[in-house]
């Protein structure tokens, strides 16, 4: 048995060699298909993990609480009023499943130093903001007691503010002008990169809140309280508990709709990732069509090859080749052909991913299970559209099969 099974893949690869130009034609499908599917999924994979991080970099265990009944741009806020400290102390006293309440004030205005202006998000807030929002001091230092305490005017600045406007220099100590006055910049935000969303979460400025209501927005205005949970609290429970306790302050009748909105950034990931990969699949399962063509590709070819080769086929079962022997020569001939395609659409794949990958952005992250699926689905392709010209010519009639010229 072992020895039919060399001569009949000896006899395959012979007649793909004697061919070799119609052979590359025939498995092109199959190698197109294969390189589709794995790219595509790879890239899913990478995009998702890349939303995941960039969600996670927001801060762990956090919810976002924010007037209006919407998120994002073009959010319902209008007639929404917005918070008060008061609010944020309030839920510091009544949660109890919360290890830190940042409250967050401020506008996008334009900052100069030393020659050189640049437009920056500034946000007033407090030190429980770096507990919140994951932040890490890359040089310097956070806020004292009494500069939250009192107003004064000094700045945390991240490190898009500080290329723009220090270059490679230490902003540490330097004056800072926002808009009307000047502020003393005392740290520097480890760098974070790209947002969720797009956006730089480097390029900000943060403050005392005080200092920003008083210089700045002239109003005593909460925009947003970032929440972050314990590890191990329900985040349902916990957005339950903050939405009866506004709607509480806010004074909402039982028939009013919520004038806020309590965001998880955690379901925001699970949100987007899904999303992802629902499109990833169905852009995978387009891809995989084309192994369906490339299927039929090769058992077009074989037919031809079948009808060439007659008279060859007749000569084997005339001195004492049985059906079954034919039948396996054609049918290896056939899987060999796809699973050569499935070979180069892997390393292709692997190639084109690498610079997507490095290009898009995005992690490159090697998924084995998907390639060896790949490829085994490029031999039960060369199995399935080879059997029908193996069992043609398998059957051929030896005796007419030697007339055929």
């Amino acid at each position: 048995m072992n020895q039919m099974l060399l001569n009949a893949m000896q006899l395959a690869w012979r007649a793909i060699r004697r061919n070799l130009m119609r052979s590359f034609l025939t498995v092109l499908g199959i190698v197109i298909g294969v390189a589709a599917v794995i790219t595509m999924v790879t890239l899913g994979n990478g995009a998702t993990r890349m939303v995941s991080d960039q969600i996670s970099s927001l801060g762990s265990n956090l919810l976002m609480l924010r007037p209006g009944q919407q998120l994002g741009p073009g959010r319902d806020s209008a007639g929404a009023a917005n918070f008060r400290m008061a609010d944020a102390e309030a839920i510091a006293q009544q949660v109890p499943s919360l290890k830190a309440i940042a409250p967050v004030a401020g506008s996008r205005v334009t900052l100069v130093a030393g020659g050189q202006n640049w437009s920056s998000q500034v946000s007033g807030t407090s030190n429980a903001y770096f507990v919140a929002g994951n932040w890490k001091i890359g040089a310097g230092r956070m806020f004292e007691e009494e500069e939250e305490t009192t107003g004064k005017a000094v700045c945390v600045i991240g490190n898009t503010v500080r290329k723009q406007l220090f270059g490679g220099g230490s902003p540490l100590g330097a004056e800072l002008r926002v808009k009307s006055f000047n502020c003393e910049v005392i740290g520097l935000l480890a760098a974070k990169g790209q947002g969720a969303m797009g956006q730089d979460q480097d390029d900000v400025v943060l403050m005392p809140i005080r200092t920003v209501q008083r210089r700045l927005t002239g109003n005593q205005d909460v925009s947003t309280i970032m929440l972050s949970m314990r590890d191990g609290a329900s985040s349902a429970q916990v957005m339950e508990q903050v939405r009866r306790l506004m709607r509480e302050r806010r004074k909402l009748s039982d028939n009013e709709d919520d004038n806020f909105h309590v965001m998880d950034t955690k379901q925001i990931a699970e949100t987007l990732s899904g999303t992802i990969q629902t499109m990833t699949g169905l852009l995978g399962a387009v891809a995989a069509v084309s192994l369906l063509v490339g299927g039929i590709g090769i058992m077009n070819i074989m037919l031809v090859s079948v009808t060439e080769r007659t008279r060859e086929i007749g000569i084997r079962l005339a001195i004492g080749a049985l059906e079954h022997e034919v039948l396996l020569q054609f049918l290896i001939e056939a899987v060999v052909l796809s699973a050569l395609g499935g070979l180069i659409g892997i390393a292709l794949a692997f190639v084109t991913c690498l610079g997507l990958t490095a290009v898009m952005g995005i992690p490159f992250l090697f998924n084995p299970g998907i390639n060896l699926l790949a490829f085994a689905f490029s031999a039960v392709i060369g199995v399935v559209f080879g059997y029908i010209p193996a069992r043609r010519a398998a059957s051929l009639d030896p005796i007419v099969a030697l007339r055929y010229e």
